[in-house]
């Protein structure tokens, strides 16, 4: 008996180990039984998501990346100062960034103004598909026909552009006779205005509201596009303006330097079409240099507007002399002179020189003062390479006309509010009135000077008194000439050389890799086949899980068995109306049939609980209708089939069934008869008790009258003297109690029993339900405790449980032999577990008590 009990717990011990094998491996279990049993859907929706993805990269328009690098110059390096030149050089050797300058030139490389111009040039505000029945493909430079509108009318687009985006749209198709147009044009998001119109030669003009759209041959319409344009495809073109399209172009495009210590700008735009981005980018650097090379040849054409104009006045004063002394000649019929004081005449020349030269400077700088004052000239470029030789102005006009280069720079992409450009505005004030100044000072000092001279010359002026008036004449008129003849010569030199900087300009930014395609970024096709691929999977998973989470009752096996660590002993299913006889009881003598078979498992399940000397099992239930009265019935037949001698006790006193499952009419004998007894005798629990009908060693003790005090009589002496005088006359004692989830009439009886056995149903009982016996269970209220799955619909397939005939296979891994038509039970529940234990140590035991 000792070598029995220790090879029992080693058993126990290797199904407690055996099945927190099964637990881990459950939830892997139970996805691939849900591919398994649900295969069809999951195909269904791979081919459904797989073509999906197929037709989406059939027809999705491809985005490719265009790279390229710009060296952008620094011309600011030439112009520093002394005062900067430490900082400089510490840039120069990368200790510090010359990122000042070069953001600012990021920015407008960024800018939308600059953008618009590349859109413009290129023509990119209007855009082209070829457009067949089920195919639409975007073309670009080559398209059969090129759709415009006049410049005038694309800067209104753009002007108009608060009020919403104006567009034109049309589809022209290629007939015999020439083109139909079907167009329409109006703002993005209402209503549009439709029109047709045919077009028998081209170039051709369609009047649309926002302007004269021009329709004419493209000279590089061949290829593909030529074929599918005369064959029945249609092209449609769409104008947008420029500003819209410039603003796409700028959220595609990034601009970023390569380091700090560089000025090298990265240039990285995505497009449609990658021949558009490559000529984009190309064209954004040329329109880019044009600008800059416009504002630093700004001061030169200023200045040389300003020595034309000098040099036209100049040349009319010049004629004016020269026709005088033609004039005064002809007049005194003078033709030579003669000089009586050579040297006072040479005296008197040089200071002549030198007055005009003084003269000069003060013509000069009265123009420059003149200039400067006059207030429209404010905030522009100041002629500064006139001949003028005072250097502090010279220098002063200088960094004004930079300082003006570089706010005018700004203002085309930041507004006369930006802190850059206020800063500026405030040194261009303080230069200009520092360049007043210096031009006074300048002034006073040149009349000075010319005030000295004159003293001088009149000096050696009144020396000559006795030459003659022609003379004197003469030398006025021609110190006259010579002034404005030095001042025509200086001004045409300086023209020259102003001529010579506005030839050297060079660009300011360089490409130092020319655009090229880096390849196709989306859309990617690997990378959407395995989306799709895991959308096919996980759309069905996902429903069905979804599903399942929101079941509320018990399905099946994995369902207990995730809600409790309860053993479960067995998964009795649905009994045919075949098997069962007419008391309602579905086990039979001589019966080898599924359902035998199951009440056999739970048989011997239920003895491995069992000590030697445990006779008494306990039938309740969370709720009623679970079928603990059908269980318990079929469960003391199936003893009473071994030759025990069994006793059903229905202690279900409030609502007893039992009478009815036997077809006995009588309810008048029963328990309760027993326990309102003072006390309790073997002739009188013998006369309550009657047999069953079914099976002669299966006796029924009823449940009675019902009495109103149930709970008050399962708590007295009485029914531990019945169990205890059943005990001596039965071999097993079953009890048929009431739900413990509903009352406490259970938990009075649970004191007096060796196993408990817990009944659910499937697709009846609630989850919740599973807290009750877990709670009994911790608290020590049902002794030995092990749950019965009830209702198990065999031929139901849903949420990943099949139960079915094949799953009841080959009984011979557990002793039984080949019941080949019943599939393989022992993998059913947590009951089979128990059966490789169990043959060993009950099989002979069970056939010697048949015997006996």
């Amino acid at each position: 008996m000792i070598d029995e009990k220790n090879t029992s717990a080693e058993g126990l011990n290797g199904l407690q180990q055996n099945e927190e094998e099964q637990n881990s491996f459950f939830s892997f279990q139970q996805i691939f039984a849900m591919l398994v049993i649900n295969w069809q859907w999951f195909l269904i929706s791979l081919i459904i998501c797989i073509f999906g993805a197929l037709i989406y990269l059939r027809y999705t328009q491809p985005i490719y990346s265009i790279s390229a690098k710009v060296l952008v110059k620094d011309d600011q390096k030439k112009t520093r100062s002394s005062s900067r030149a430490m900082l400089s050089n510490m840039e120069d050797f990368g200790f510090l960034s010359n990122s000042a300058g070069f953001d600012n030139e990021l920015e407008i490389l960024q800018s939308t103004l600059l953008s618009r111009e590349t859109v413009r040039r290129l023509k990119l505000y209007t855009e082209y598909y070829m457009v067949g029945n089920l195919h639409k493909s975007l073309v670009y430079a080559d398209q059969p026909l090129i759709v415009d509108l006049a410049p005038e009318a694309l800067d209104s687009l753009d002007i108009n552009m608060l009020s919403g985006t104006r567009m034109i749209s049309m589809e022209i198709a290629k007939k015999d006779n020439g083109y139909n147009v079907e167009g329409k044009w109006g703002i993005a998001g209402r209503e549009f205005e439709e029109f047709t119109q045919h077009l028998d030669s081209l170039p051709a003009s369609i009047a649309t509201e926002y302007g004269i759209v021009t329709v004419t041959e493209n000279p590089a319409f061949q290829g593909t596009e030529k074929h599918r344009f005369n064959h029945g495809y249609s092209l449609r073109a769409t104008i947008r303006p420029p500003m819209v399209v410039a603003r796409q172009y700028l959220k595609a495009m990034s601009v970023s330097p390569t380091s700090k210590t560089t000025s090298i700008a990265a240039i990285s735009l995505k497009d449609a079409d990658a021949r558009r981005g490559i000529d984009f980018v190309n064209t954004l650097v040329q329109t880019y240099n044009d600008q800059a090379n416009d504002d630093k040849n700004e001061v030169a054409l200023k200045t040389e507007e300003f020595i034309n104009a000098r040099l036209e006045k100049i040349d009319a004063e010049l004629g004016t002399t020269e026709s005088s002394l033609e004039q005064y000649k002809r007049s005194n019929s003078v033709t030579t002179l003669t000089a009586d004081a050579a040297q006072l005449v040479q005296k008197s020349g040089e200071y002549s020189s030198r007055l005009s030269e003084a003269n000069a400077q003060l013509q000069l700088l009265d123009y420059l003062r003149e200039y400067v004052n006059n207030p429209a000239n404010q905030y522009k470029l100041i002629p500064s390479n006139v001949g003028m030789t005072d250097q502090a102005s010279t220098h002063l006009i200088t960094n004004y006309n930079t300082a003006v280069q570089e706010r005018n720079r700004l203002l085309k992409a930041a507004s006369t509010q930006s802190p850059q450009v206020v800063t500026l505005t405030a040194t261009l004030d303080e230069l200009q009135s520092s360049i007043r100044q210096a031009l006074l000072q300048a002034r006073q000092t040149a009349e000075i000077q010319r005030n000295s001279i004159q003293s001088q010359y009149t000096k050696y002026q009144s020396r000559i008194g006795s030459t003659p008036e022609q003379e004197r004449v003469l030398t006025q008129i021609g110190r006259q000439q010579e002034v404005r003849s030095g001042l025509y010569l200086m001004l045409l030199q300086k023209r020259e050389e102003n001529s010579i900087e506005l030839a050297a300009t060079a660009d300011k930014g360089k490409l130092i890799d020319i655009p090229q395609n880096e390849g196709k970024v989306s859309p990617k096709g690997t990378i959407i086949l395995l989306l799709a691929l895991i959308l096919g999977l996980g759309i069905p998973f996902g429903i069905l899980f979804l599903l399942q989470f929101l079941r509320f009752r018990i399905e099946g096996h994995d369902d207990v068995a995730r809600l409790t660590n309860i053993s479960i002993i067995s998964d009795v299913p649905v009994a045919s109306e075949s098997v069962k006889d007419a008391a309602g009881i579905v086990v039979q003598a001589n019966k080898n049939n599924q359902i035998d078979e199951i009440f056999r498992s739970m048989r011997t399940n239920i003895q491995f609980m069992m000590k030697e000397h445990d006779k008494v099992i306990l039938f309740t239930s969370s709720t009623s209708g679970e079928g603990k009265t059908f269980l318990a019935a079929n469960l003391a037949v199936s003893f009473a089939l071994l030759g025990k001698k069994v006793v059903l006790c229905g202690m279900d006193i409030r609502k007893p069934a039992l009478g009815k499952l036997f077809s006995i009419p009588d309810r008048k004998q029963g328990i309760t008869n027993l326990l309102v007894k003072d006390k309790v005798t073997e002739e009188a629990l013998a006369a309550e008790l009657c047999n069953s009908g079914v099976n002669p060693y299966l006796d029924l003790l009823l449940a009675g009258p019902t009495p109103p005090n149930p709970t008050e009589l399962l708590a007295r002496e009485n029914l531990s003297q019945v169990i205890e005088i059943l005990k001596k006359k039965y071999d097993y004692i079953i009890l048929d109690t009431a739900p413990v989830g509903l009352v406490t009439d259970t938990i009075e009886i649970a004191k007096f029993t060796n196993v408990s056995c817990y009944v659910c149903r499937a697709d009846y009982t609630p989850k919740s339900n599973m807290g009750i016996l877990n709670s009994l269970s911790a608290e020590n209220k049902l002794p030995n405790p092990c749950i019965i799955l009830n209702g198990v619909d065999m031929s139901k397939k849903k949420y990943g449980y099949y139960y079915g005939y094949g799953t009841y296979g080959k009984y011979g891994r557990y002793g039984y032999g080949r019941y080949g038509s019943y599939g393989r039970y022992g993998n059913y529940g947590n009951y089979g577990n128990y059966g490789n234990y169990m043959d060993s140590h009950y099989s002979n035991q069970n056939d010697n008590s048949i015997k006996k």
